[in-house]
């Protein structure tokens, strides 16, 4: 049976209470805290960095899910792990070799992620479904928070759920964007499995809205892919 996990962003986050949402929505059952870092180069925003990893380290032994939006992730993929990353996402769209930050990645310790844009065909990233734990559909162009969801990202899903199947792997699919009741049915009807919310956890009653999350995908099943 599929496992859904919810990943809330700490991008939407009260930073000023930031400790205090962490802890929030750890005791509603969450299991991944999803941090974005942003360089201001591969996307227009700056974001968190290595200090904001290391503290949420010391308060949560929660899996922390590290997404890496920067030019050159090889540069900083050790400094992320010894930060307490226990996952790192990095972009096929990056400027460093895929197969050298994967390797990179893997010998700090890390499970692998590999992200796409919306604008990239999801064939993209079939070479390396193989070699890495999750891919990350991006249903929203990187870089800010609060965007609605690309519809066009539904098929993108979808291909790469019958990509995984039809090649026996267990790679996860993550999505991140746009995350609605709506919308997280939809995606993981269509084979996601790991969702990525921020203004749905973070923007209002926190610890309810992280509740009724963790709730609908634990009742949300895969539908058949085509």
């Amino acid at each position: 049976m599929v496992h859904n996990i919810l990943a809330p962003s700490i991008l939407a986050a009260d930073c000023a209470d930031l400790g205090s949402q962490i802890k929030t929505v750890e005791a509603e059952g969450v299991e991944y805290i999803h941090i974005d870092v942003m360089d201001g180069v591969f996307v227009p925003s700056l974001s968190f960095g290595i200090p904001v990893v290391s503290s949420v380290r010391k308060i949560t032994d929660l899996t922390l899910d590290v997404h890496l939006m920067i030019i050159h992730p090889l540069k900083y993929v050790q400094a992320f792990a010894e930060a307490g990353a226990d996952s790192i996402t990095f972009h096929l769209e990056s400027e460093d070799d895929p197969d050298a930050v994967i390797d990179a990645i893997r010998e700090a310790g890390c499970k692998v992620g590999i992200s796409i844009k919306p604008g990239t065909p999801v064939e993209d990233v079939y070479p390396y479904l193989d070699k890495v734990d999750m891919v990350l559909i991006m249903t929203v162009e990187p870089g800010f928070g609060g965007q609605l969801y690309i519809p066009a990202s539904t098929a993108k899903i979808a291909q790469a759920r019958y990509y995984i199947d039809s090649n026996e792997l267990q790679t996860k699919i993550q999505v991140d964007g746009g995350i609605t009741e709506e919308t997280a049915r939809t995606v993981i009807e269509v084979g996601a499995s790991v969702i990525v919310a921020g203004s749905a956890i973070f923007h209002g009653d926190v610890a309810d809205n992280a509740r009724r999350y963790v709730d609908l995908l634990s009742k949300t099943k895969p539908g058949e892919v085509l």
